[in-house]
Order: C-alpha cells, then structure tokens, then sequence
C-alpha cells in the first residue's frame, strides 16, 4: 500500500507543477503552443532531454540489454551522445531563427512555405502524426507496466496506462507548453536522479557492483554475437530522428534566444551517461534474478529488480522516476500533434487566420484528448518490444532527416525532391517493417546493416535526383528563407 501512496502522491506533484504555470498564461496560441518563446537554457535542457528519454531509455534500454547485453549501450546511447547535440546545433538552432522571423509553431508550416506546396505540407502531417503514434504507445504501455509490477498486480496494466494518460491530459490540456516544460524539467531532475539511486540500491543489495558483475552470464558483458559490428556502425542513423521529431521541433521554437541552445549542446552527453548506463546494467543484472523472461516480458525486467530489491517506499520512489520518464515525452509529443492539427489542418484548411486565440487552443486541446484517447485504446491490444516498437519509430523519422537538411542548406532542392524523399521512406519503411517485424534481430539480408541505412540513403539520393530535374523554387522563396544567399546551388 505504501508503494502506491508514493506513487501517488507523485503524480499529485507533477499535477500541481504542470498545473502552477497556468498562472504565467497569457491566454495566446503563441503562449500556450510555444510559450511565447521565451524557455531559458536550463528548462530548454531539461524538457528536450526529458521529451527524448521516454520509456525507451528506462524500460525498452533494460529490456533490449537483459537479451543483448552490454552492447545495448553502443547501439544507441554513445551515437546519440555524439549525433543529438551536433543536430540541436546545425539543425535545430536554424529553425529555431527561421520560426521566430516567420511565426512557425510546426515543422509543417515550414516545409510547405519552403516549397510552396500544401500538398507537401498534408502529406508530412499524415507521416508525422502516423509516427509518433508509436512513439506514444511506448509510454502508454511503459505506465501500465511499471504500475502493474511494481503492485504486483493489485493495479491492472490497463489502469496504469489510464493514469498516465489521464494525469498528462490535465496538465497539457491546462498548461499547455510552459506547464510541459515545467514538469519536464521536475520529472527529468527526478528520473535522472531516482535512476541513479535505483542502480546504487540494487547494486548494494547485489553484494556490490564486482559481486554482481561476477554473478552476470560473462557474453552479455561482451559485444560478441548479440551485436553484428555492422548492426552497431548502423544504428548510429538512428538518433537522426531527432531531426525531424515534432516535439522537439516545439521544445526548439521556445528558446529565448540562439544562445539558449548552449546547455542542450554542451551537456546533453552528459545526461545520456547519468540515463543509460544504470538502465543497460540494471537490464544485464536482471538475468540473475529473473532468467527466463521471454520476449516484450524483459519490459518489465526494471520495475521487477526495484521490487525485489527496494520494497515499499523505495520501490515508489523509484517507479516514481520510471513514471517520470514516460510522462515527460507523452507530454511533448501530444502537445505537439494538438498544434500541427490546429495549425496545420483547422487553421490552414479552414479557417486561416479567423480562428481566435481561445479557439486554437479548445481545438489543441480536443485533439491531445483525441490522440491520446486512440495511443491508450491501441494500448490495450499491443504487446510488443518496447525497444523495438521505438526502433521503428525512429527509423521512419531519421529517413526524412535529408528533407530538413535539403530545405535548411540547399537551395537547388524542390518540393518534387521532397515528395520522392516523403514516398520512397513510405514504401519502404512498410516494406522492411512486414519483413522484419515478426524477425528477431531481422537486418537487411541478415548482414547486420538495419534497415534505416537502406531508407536513409534512397531518401537522401530520391531528393537529390528529382530536385536538379525539376524547376527550381522562384527566386521570392529562394529570398525568403536564404536572405544572405545561404549555401550555393
């Protein structure tokens, strides 16, 4: 019973501080979609990481390592230490000044204003909001689960993923992005510092950290044939997705200024370390208590060691940061589908510019309701590999990563090259999806290179090809989005 008191009391304090900022509303779209852009560096830093690291990073990175290893780690954590802030800095500092100059709130309103084309615009809406769906899932289900076990049992997991949902709507809904971004900040303190103790505790409880690395199966401490050397060198495409996330995209275009971005790119490594690297061991550690867990049930492998290891109050405490994880990118990710549905859909298709103030945010707020009500529905039925259910995710989003650096740096690019980029992902991200979704491990003709090098590279020669035969931009677009002249054709 304690265990859940502290959970819930938890919740009550992300409630209450994503619910404070209400105060500071100045009663705008532009304040509630991107609080007025006006986030600090430390907040800026806080709510990205915290919108990044969902359940993937807590239970999908644990449940991938309890079956892989130590190799888990290079997968993704050391490339996106390396890859994210160099994408913040080249990327995201660019559309941060263009959203600002141009009023931007999505990715969308860019794209189809860089190419002049609605039809670019609404094809890349459909895109977006089908790939983040997945990317909701995993939290949805990351909160079921965490709740369910940590109980063991007495709360069902389709009450856990209700919770979480429930608590995120409120404070979305009423918040809106500055109250995401404060409760970003608080539970991104928080999941970065109960993690830590998590690993501290169950290590202790282990007999120490030499004791528990002894007691460990020694080939999940090695790369060995868990993770093919091509397989490791691949993934390194994935953190790419960052890119083109619509929720970071919002987290970006709240900076107050250029300088804003410094904490993001300077200590976002920093952060990845404090996540992952308790996440992949706490993951390994759990073969010795827990060795025949088959499957999406490694997904729970984390929640079970907290039980086992740190009874009650503690083990609230630390499904408390676990919650925290999940919820500081459900959050993000709703908000964002709730503005690119009201700006890019409502407001460009119907009502252009006279919809006011209060009706662009009563629409944001119905489709987070909607969006989140169909991820929980979905939710219920989806029992898959919370790794892999994000591994799809993000292969779709880095394979659009060429259309942001073809409209920020060339501008020879065209909407045709965007189109034939857009649909060549489709085609085959569908088609490596149905080959490889029932293949443990599947890879590209079993080489060890994954499927998103494949997608990326057709994507990046799709727009390269059709844009030098097809017309240019005219020259008013051209001046519009490079005043200085930008890069040469």
């Amino acid at each position: 019973m304690i265990t859940i008191v502290v959970i819930f009391t938890y919740l009550a304090l992300v409630l209450i501080v994503g619910t404070l900022s209400h105060k500071l509303f100045r009663g705008t779209g532009e304040d509630y979609f991107v609080a007025s852009r006006t986030i600090g560096p430390f907040v800026l830093l806080m709510s990205l990481f915290g919108t990044h690291m969902t359940a993937f990073s807590i239970l999908g990175a644990s449940g991938e390592a309890y079956h892989r290893g130590i190799g888990v780690f290079g997968l993704m954590a050391s490339s996106s230490a390396l890859v994210v802030p160099c994408i913040f800095f080249f990327i995201g500092t660019r559309l941060w000044a263009l959203g600002k100059q141009h009023g931007y709130f999505t990715q969308v309103q860019y794209f189809r204003e860089r190419w002049n084309s609605n039809s670019l615009g609404l094809l890349l809406f459909i895109i977006l909001v089908a790939l983040v769906i997945p990317y909701l899932l995993i939290g949805v289900m990351g909160g079921g689960i965490t709740l369910n076990q940590i109980t063991k049992g007495q709360i069902p997991t389709w009450v856990g993923g209700l919770l979480v949902c429930v608590v995120v709507l409120t404070y979305v809904c009423y918040g809106g992005m500055r109250g995401t971004a404060w409760a970003n900040t608080f539970q991104t303190l928080l999941f970065m510092l109960l993690g830590g103790m998590a690993f501290f505790v169950i290590v202790n409880k282990m007999g120490g950290f030499s004791n528990a690395i002894a007691r460990v199966d020694k080939d999940l401490l090695m790369y060995g044939d868990h993770v093919k050397p091509l397989e490791l060198l691949t993934y390194t495409c994935i953190p790419l997705s960052v890119g083109m996330f619509p929720h970071i995209f919002s987290h970006w275009l709240t900076a107050r200024s250029a300088g804003t971005f410094r904490y993001p790119v300077m200590f976002y490594p920093i952060c990845i370390v404090i996540v992952w690297v308790p996440s992949v061991l706490l993951g390994i550690f759990g073969t010795v208590d827990f060795p025949d867990l088959k499957g999406p049930q490694a997904n729970s492998v984390l929640v079970m060691m907290i039980e086992h290891y740190a009874p009650g109050a503690l083990a609230g405490l630390l499904a408390a940061g676990v919650f925290a994880a999940i919820m500081s990118s459900l959050d993000s990710q709703s908000l964002a589908l709730g503005s690119m549905f009201t700006h890019d859909i409502v407001r460009h298709y119907r009502f252009h510019d006279q919809m006011s103030e209060k009706q662009q945010i009563l629409v944001g707020r119905l489709f987070v309701v909607a969006i989140l009500a169909i991820t929980y529905l979905l939710s219920l039925v989806a029992n898959r590999s919370i790794f892999k259910l994000a591994v799809w995710s993000f292969t779709g989003f880095s394979s659009l990563f060429p259309i942001v650096v073809a409209a920020l740096f060339w501008k020879r690019s065209t909407k045709y090259g965007a189109f034939a980029s857009m649909i060549s992902v489709i085609v085959l991200w569908l088609y490596f999806f149905v080959r490889g979704w029932q293949t443990p491990g599947y890879t590209v003709g079993n080489t060890g290179i994954m499927p998103v090098v494949v997608i990326l590279a057709v994507s990046a020669v799709a727009i390269i090809i059709v844009s030098l035969v097809t017309k240019p931009p005219d020259q008013v677009t051209i001046n519009k989005f490079f005043p200085t002249g930008g890069t040469e054709d």
